[in-house]
């Protein structure tokens, strides 16, 4: 059994005899953690689908339904090698910082990240 709450689902761990009224699908991929651009295109072919569009478009979503397709901003690869702040991060010695070196780390550590 499933409740609705402020657009949003709770799943209600309670079987009931028959069908549900509608899928959840969507929601249990956006629970399921996967990607924001393919629960939202996922949201819009079943908007169209359940708009009544289903004759002609159906077919014409299908083909074009790559919900994993590459997204508009790709996430860029990790560099091959350790990036600058990883080898600033392996240079210090915390052992050997006086509390004066650790802030001074960490402002160049901040530094670093912004320069990203």
């Amino acid at each position: 059994q499933v409740k609705e709450w402020r657009d949003e689902i709770i799943f209600l761990h309670k079987v009931v005899p028959g069908a549900a009224d509608r899928s959840y699908g969507i929601h249990v991929a956006k629970l399921a953690g996967l990607p924001a651009g393919a629960v939202a295109r996922a949201q819009e072919v079943l908007g169209h689908l359940e708009g009544g569009e289903r004759a002609g478009i159906a077919k014409e979503l299908a083909n074009d339904l790559p919900l994993f397709a590459a997204s508009p901003n790709p996430v860029s690869a990790k560099p091959a090698g350790p990036s600058e702040i990883e080898r600033a991060l392996d240079a210090i010695n915390p052992d050997e910082l006086t509390p004066r070196d650790a802030l001074e780390a960490l402002y160049k550590l901040k530094t670093l990240l912004d320069e990203d």
